[in-house]
């Protein structure tokens, strides 16, 4: 039977054991461990593997491992890393992608959720021989939901995963390995919508007791979208590893590569569409490789088997949100800017300096640090090698440019229906005639507003 294309799915798990197609990605487990440090920190753009990936780590290192979802799979060759590492550690693994509201207090609360959630995944602590009576206290602190509303008091919550490192690693005899998913999804909101400051805190909190004073933490691996400065929420902590789309490390296990969507288009017998996925959903460039869109190129592949004419679209935006592209179209009022958003349509370069590193508070203080953000949430990508901070720039491909262009319309029109009184006044010197007061009121709208007539469409990108 043909294997199912497993859309949206990130449960290692569940592909492995319900005959979806899966790419093998078990690679990064043994470069993890030929390199690791005690915090690891991945960065790739949203819908990317990363959520799968951290799923693979937990079902490889956990106690309990059911070691025949990884047969056949690269990883299975390294004997000796398999007996020393595979289902040798108690895990703790949480996901912070919905962590977001307009709210602090409901933030807090989901949060709380989450952690807890996790926390009862071992309720066997309560019946550990090797905890006391105030270990198993401590847990059920942590466990139980409180009758008064507040579901974990915020001192509770900050030091809930160092606790449960501490009572796994007392009821194993054995050091904890710790998952972070979306570590950054919080701040994002909380700076939209002007709780920053408060959730800064309590992530860094949080972070600071696990990561930092924590002797019960064998390693830890934390994947997100941007790279936060250490001044965030990573203030002190001197044992962090970064690996960014710039670094040639783990280059290959975040996106398809061009050798793996030919091998998924073989299997499918889809390979005659090979040239429009590769002109729609390839061109990100992450170290010294270049990949596909995961999400991309499974979605388009599923339409294509239930409708072998079935066309290219954008399947990105249906998933990941494009608020920071519309506030950066909002942004453009300077004519330089305008030109290089044209550029960009058309599908030539920009040069652009790109800091990697930035707290959500800095983002939106300067146009030029949107540049920043659009490169590391993958809107944009590089052509060639970096100069320093200053690297050329371009849309990736043509679903990307289809965002672009529909931002910029959107924002086109908005800005045509909120100029009802210069219109009106333009009018009114045509109408009488003012050839002066056209040419002024005209120039001025255009100095005012982005062309997107003027690009070439026809032009690659």
């Amino acid at each position: 039977m043909q294997k199912k294309l497993p859309i949206g799915i990130e449960n290692f798990e569940q592909i492995r054991t319900d005959n979806f197609y899966y790419i093998d990605k078990t690679g990064l487990i043994q470069e993890l461990l030929q390199n690791w440090g005690l915090v690891n920190l991945f960065t790739r753009p949203r819908r990317f593997g990363k959520s799968l990936n951290m799923s693979m780590f937990k079902y490889f290192f956990e106690y309990g491992c059911d070691k025949t979802m990884f047969q056949g799979l690269d990883i299975e060759q390294e004997k000796n890393l398999c007996e020393a590492y595979m289902g040798k550690f108690p895990v703790i693994s949480i996901s912070l992608k919905d962590i977001n509201s307009n709210n602090f207090g409901v933030t807090h609360s989901l949060l709380a959720t989450e952690i807890k959630r996790e926390v009862r995944r071992f309720q066997f602590l309560m019946d550990s021989p090797n905890l006391t009576e105030i270990d198993k206290e401590l847990y059920y602190q942590l466990a139980r939901a409180d009758q008064t509303g507040n579901e974990m008091p915020e001192e509770i919550l900050v030091d809930s995963l160092r606790l449960l490192a501490s009572l796994l690693a007392k009821h194993y005899g054995q050091k904890v390995i710790v998952l972070i998913d979306e570590y950054d999804v919080p701040l994002d909101k909380a700076q939209q919508y002007g709780y920053y400051d408060q959730m800064i805190l309590v992530l860094r909190n949080l972070f600071s007791k696990v990561l930092k004073t924590n002797d019960s933490l064998y390693f830890a691996v934390l994947m997100g979208c941007l790279r936060l400065s250490r001044e965030s929420i990573f203030t002190g902590l001197n044992n962090l590893q970064i690996f960014s789309i710039t670094d040639v490390q783990f280059d290959e296990f975040f996106g398809f590569t061009d050798h793996e969507v030919e091998q998924l288009l073989e299997y499918y017998d889809l390979s005659s569409h090979y040239d429009v996925i590769r002109e729609w959903y390839d061109g990100y460039r992450f170290g010294n490789v270049d990949v596909y869109c995961p999400w991309d190129v499974v979605s388009y592949c599923a339409a294509l088997r239930g409708n072998p004419q079935a066309q290219p679209k954008d399947y990105w935006s249906n998933t990941s949100s494009n608020d920071i592209v519309k506030r950066f179209i909002q942004k453009a009022r300077k004519s330089t800017t305008k030109r290089e958003i044209e550029q960009l349509i058309a599908g030539e370069t920009i040069t652009k300096e790109i800091h990697q590193t930035l707290t959500y508070n800095e983002i939106e203080q300067s146009i030029d640090n949107l540049w920043s953000i659009l490169f590391t949430t993958g809107y944009l990508t590089r052509v060639g090698e970096p100069d320093g901070d200053l690297f050329q720039l371009k849309i990736p491909n043509l679903e990307i440019r289809k965002i672009f262009t529909k931002q910029i319309y959107s924002w086109f029109q908005e800005k045509a229906e909120n100029d009802g009184e210069k219109l009106d006044e333009f009018c009114h010197c045509l109408q009488q005639g003012d050839a002066e007061g056209v040419e002024k009121r005209f120039a001025a709208y255009l100095k005012d507003t982005i062309s997107i007539r003027d690009t070439n469409p026809g032009k690659a990108v």
